[in-house]
């Protein structure tokens, strides 16, 4: 016997009307106006172009537009859906100061030029986020999650500040923008140690393999934290990478090797989330998977799809964090209602994923050449196989009906993501690299061969069989021993 529970709240919401205090309202007006003022500074770029800067501190491009906008929507969102979750909560002032600093200093972040102001908005915006992970004082298990994390931000910050230091060495440039312009003075050694040094840092932030330890660790986080944290902070990664693109893609050697870093966390993500008992860390270590993803866009050169990337990824993990408590419901062990697929739904699912596919490329003109293009396209065959083969497992209509309704469900959405993809690369047109396609190698060839293998054995449940495989991913995606809760007694919110 299945079913589901009828009730679905207990007591009276909070009324956030009566008696809200002034901080949370003042403040979530001011972001929301912040939003407002973002949209039209976006729409005054694609209209008239340009930029403004103070020369050598601060750069308004079409990427800091683009972002002021995203992160502004996203803090709206977490701020308006929090005057109810946090309501009566004795940290209620607190966590909207926060969340309002951290949106500040990332819309910093983002228009930052100056290699020294650039160093301490990232590290001002890993402190902040810690700090939220930690906003209840009175939980030794959140002060413990917030110093694991501050720990892995303060390593992101220091790694950064070796590549800064290294890079205004070599090239005398004390600004991004003078870095970029300088890239013919990049090569040998100290290259290596800044591109290096980059790459680990925007690892370390974007919670990448192996660094994805503190973003597992971090549940103590109140779920509006956690979503500007999944949807916004872990992105930072990938907007450091397209910042300082024309440094990393001087070899394509360490190109490739951003594909390999990528496509390993991508893959242990999907891993990770197979084996996890709770809602928020089965979404966090999805998070895990689809950075990796986001990285694995950058070492093929596509800067533009890798924030088209984030910015779609950022508004779903939103949403599915904050509808999280909607996905908690009380089902009998034999409830699932998953569909056998079967030889048709089979080949409905790959006609589906390979129609897809060559859609993306007729209209983006990616993978229609032979150039690591190809490879992106065969990302958007994988996302079509993986979503067309959930649906029709789990869509509740006749198999006919399901098998016809896949593809007409589907080729919209790419087409939709198509043009998304092509206008937020017009908007950064004017960036040194959006676009910096490496031709295909025989490394190229191996990776995606071991990459399309695994992952279709994941989706078929072969790494199912392997219990020694199963122990292994339950120790690799277990939080620090220091964040986890045992008792509920030691919860004290006041």
């Amino acid at each position: 016997m299945s079913g589901h529970s009828s009730q679905k709240t207990v007591g009276a919401l909070p009324d956030t009307t009566v008696e809200s205090p002034f901080v949370p309202v003042v403040l979530t007006w001011l972001v929301w106006s912040l939003f407002a003022a973002s949209i039209v500074a976006l729409a005054a770029r694609v209209r008239f172009g340009g930029g403004w800067e103070i020369s050598g501190v601060i750069v308004v491009d079409g990427l800091t537009v683009l972002l002021w906008a995203v992160v502004t929507s996203f803090s709206g969102i977490v701020h308006s859906y929090s005057r109810r979750y946090m309501a009566g909560s004795a940290h209620e002032t607190r966590f909207f100061v926060a969340t309002f600093g951290f949106t500040v200093i990332v819309m910093g972040l983002v228009a930052a030029d100056h290699l020294v102001l650039f160093a301490l908005l990232w590290l001002a915006m890993g402190l902040s986020m810690a700090k939220l992970i930690g906003i209840v004082d009175g939980w030794k298990q959140a002060r413990a999650a917030s110093a694991v994390a501050a720990k892995y931000f303060v390593a992101s910050s220091a790694l950064l500040g070796v590549a800064l230091a290294t890079l205004w060495w070599m090239t005398g440039a004390t600004s991004v923008s003078g870095v970029a312009a300088a890239t013919e003075t990049l090569g040998g050694p100290l290259w290596l140690l800044a591109a290096g040094a980059l790459v680990l840092a925007a690892m370390i932030q974007s919670a990448l393999v192996p660094f994805h330890g503190w973003l597992l660790s971090s549940m103590t986080a109140p779920t509006p934290a956690s979503a500007l944290m999944h949807a916004g902070f872990v992105n930072a990664g990938g907007i450091l990478l397209t910042r300082f693109a024309p440094v990393v893609t001087v070899d394509t050697t360490l190109m490739l090797a951003i594909v390999v870093i990528g496509a390993a966390s991508a893959l242990l993500g999907k891993l990770l989330k197979s084996v996890q008992p709770g809602v928020k860390s089965m979404l966090g270590s999805s998070t895990v998977g689809q950075m990796g993803f986001m990285i694995m866009q950058v070492g093929l050169g596509f800067f533009g799809a890798a924030i088209t990337h984030l910015i779609l990824h950022g508004f779903y993990k939103a949403y599915q964090f904050l509808n999280a408590g909607e996905q908690i419901e009380r089902t009998s062990p034999t409830g699932g209602t998953k569909r056998a697929t079967g030889p048709i739904g089979v080949a409905a699912t790959l006609l589906t994923a390979t129609a897809g596919g060559a859609l993306f490329a007729v209209l983006t003109g990616k993978g229609t050449s032979l150039d690591s293009g190809l490879l992106l396209a065969l990302f958007v065959v994988l996302a079509t196989l993986h979503a067309a083969r959930s649906a029709i497992q789990h869509i509740s209509l006749p198999s006919t009906v399901r098998y016809a309704a896949v593809p007409l469900a589907f080729f919209p959405a790419i087409i939709v993501y198509a043009l998304v993809y092509t206008a937020i690369s017009s908007v950064l047109a004017e960036l040194p690299v959006v676009a910096a396609p490496t031709e295909l190698t025989v490394f190229h060839a191996l990776v995606a061969v071991a990459f399309l293998a695994a992952y279709l054995a994941i989706e078929t449940g072969v790494h199912e069989r392997s219990q020694r495989l199963y122990v292994a991913l339950l120790n690799a995606s277990q939080p620090d021993s220091s964040t986890v809760l045992t008792t509920t007694e030691n919860y004290n919110e006041y």
